[in-house]
């Protein structure tokens, strides 16, 4: 095993590499930007080193930067987390050239999942279902058009290269195919570098389910059931849980079988997820994601297992630990992602400084988090500020269990994803698993209010009032202490609910 390694990334998932690493005898070198000075990631790890710049451009997404700083500290390899160059097959290589171990699949294996359309090429080369769609980009919008009325509207028009819900539009008919190719090939340009489109039929109502698979480098295999991942806005998931509430034993040994496949054409070794999408029992290959996912929480929730640890030993050239007789789901998980965005305003990224934080806990509650009280949340990251994942015996007491959660929680200073998640969670047709990718698109969410935010709504109002009596009062230092005396247990009372909804 190795003595060190380097962790690539920051935030939420740093700190969860930092924890497995460290219960293994392993330690961490962080790494960290201007903005980060003070994160926990960089904290918590037994190096820290600074990469300079506060963009991801000038910091997280420099290899040279973090190739520097595991020489400078003597790490033996390098674990990319999710995002940033966790699927750059080129930064992978330069790891392995400079005799570091690469913590994820062979940079051959990233490269070609990455491209979307030689992926396609790759899967159905193997006997892979695949929703219909092209093989090649196409380089225009006049043969868009004509590739649209063989595939049948609606199509969907996908970057070749990335992901995260980048370079996507739906076109119902060909009056809309100008201007969604300019706008989706314009996206791909900027996010990825790569302005390549395909098209797929777009399949309507369709579930998102995925599959988390492990490789070793001596044949060894195994699928750790499927994620439920239809909970999403803007083609990003909010909501994921396993194991899938429409997914029978047999479904899910054909899904799994179907995933293994899809690793061993790609050559894969190490951690991956393999997504679908699901038609009632019929489904089809979407992409294979060549990273560790956010929400591979839920898995190790309902397996027992922990999947950094499996990455870590694999990448050791140890063996899988387990066979597939060996992997059982046991209950049900749920995970949320609470990010930094105004649900009314339609998920826009908020901004804000963190205060009068309080994280859910209790029974079979698990958070991973990068809030503390004074963290300013500004736009130059991700907005995931926190997961919270819940176990639960079945489907229903997951569900009641996760809802405790997010009314547990505050978040003052910063407006959060938690109004939305309530409001799934309370929805009927969400509690009976009748939804799709569209779910929340039918949702008003802003009209959803419940007791809990109305009442936090209330509070926060009688708590700015208060606040602008105590400024008016402070001209006055009598008055001011007077008040003060006073209003001492009121304050503390309002405090812990500011800024919650």
């Amino acid at each position: 095993m190795f003595k060190r390694i380097l962790i690539a990334n920051r935030g939420e998932i740093a700190l969860r590499v930092i924890r497995t690493a460290r219960e293994m005898g392993v330690e961490c070198v962080s790494v960290y930007s201007d903005l980060d000075v003070h994160s926990l990631h960089t904290r918590m790890g037994h190096l820290a080193v600074p990469l300079g710049g506060d963009l991801p451009a000038t910091s997280y997404l420099v290899a040279e930067k973090i190739l520097a700083a595991a020489a400078k500290t003597g790490a033996e390899a390098i674990h990319p987390g999710y995002g940033f160059l966790s699927e750059n097959a080129e930064f992978a290589r330069a790891v392995v050239k400079r005799g570091l171990t690469w913590i994820g699949p062979p940079p051959g294996a990233i490269e070609l999942m990455g491209d979307k359309i030689a992926s396609r090429r790759a899967m159905l080369a193997a006997g892979v279902p695949l929703v219909p769609g092209l093989t090649d980009p196409v380089t225009d919008v006049d043969a868009a058009l004509e590739a649209a009325k063989e595939i049948g509207f609606p199509i969907m028009i996908k970057a070749a290269a990335g992901g995260g819900g980048k370079g996507i539009r739906i076109v119902r008919d060909g009056a809309e195919m100008a201007s969604a190719f300019r706008t989706a090939s314009g996206e791909a340009t900027s996010a990825f570098g790569d302005g390549r489109l395909y098209l797929e039929r777009f399949l309507e109502n369709p579930r998102h389910i995925e599959v988390q698979v492990m490789f070793d480098e001596h044949g060894g295999a195994v699928h750790y059931g499927e994620r439920e991942c239809s909970i999403q806005r803007r083609h990003q998931k909010l909501l994921e849980e396993s194991p899938g509430p429409t997914v029978d034993a047999d479904l899910r040994a054909r899904l799994g079988e179907v995933a293994l496949r899809v690793g061993a054409a790609a050559g894969y070794v190490g951690a991956g997820t393999v997504e679908f999408l699901m038609v009632g029992d019929e489904f089809f290959f979407l992409e294979m994601n060549t990273r560790l996912q956010v929400e591979h929480p839920v898995t190790e929730m309902v397996t027992g297992i922990d999947l950094v640890r499996d990455q870590l030993e694999i990448a050791a050239g140890e063996k899988l630990a387990r066979a597939q007789a060996d992997i059982e789901l046991r209950g049900h998980a749920i995970e949320v992602r609470i990010n930094a965005e105004d649900v009314s305003a339609g998920f826009l990224p908020a901004t804000g400084t963190i205060r009068n934080l309080r994280l859910p806990a209790g029974p079979w509650v698990r958070v991973d988090s990068c809030m503390y009280n004074g963290l300013e949340v500004g736009l130059s990251y991700d907005p995931l500020l926190a997961k919270i994942i819940v176990w639960g015996a079945d489907r229903g007491k997951a569900i009641e269990r996760c809802r405790r959660a997010l009314e547990e929680l505050n978040v003052g200073g910063v407006r959060t994803s938690a109004p939305a998640l309530l409001a799934v969670l309370r929805e009927p047709e969400f509690r009976a698993g009748n939804f799709s990718t569209q779910f929340l698109e039918g949702l008003d969410l802003t009209s959803r209010e419940g007791p809990e935010e109305r009442l936090v709504a209330a509070l926060a109002v009688v708590h700015r009032r208060a606040g602008a009596r105590r400024r008016a009062l402070s001209m006055d230092s009598g008055g001011r202490q007077g008040w003060l005396a006073r209003g001492r247990a009121h304050q503390a009372r309002q405090d812990s609910w500011e800024g919650g909804r």
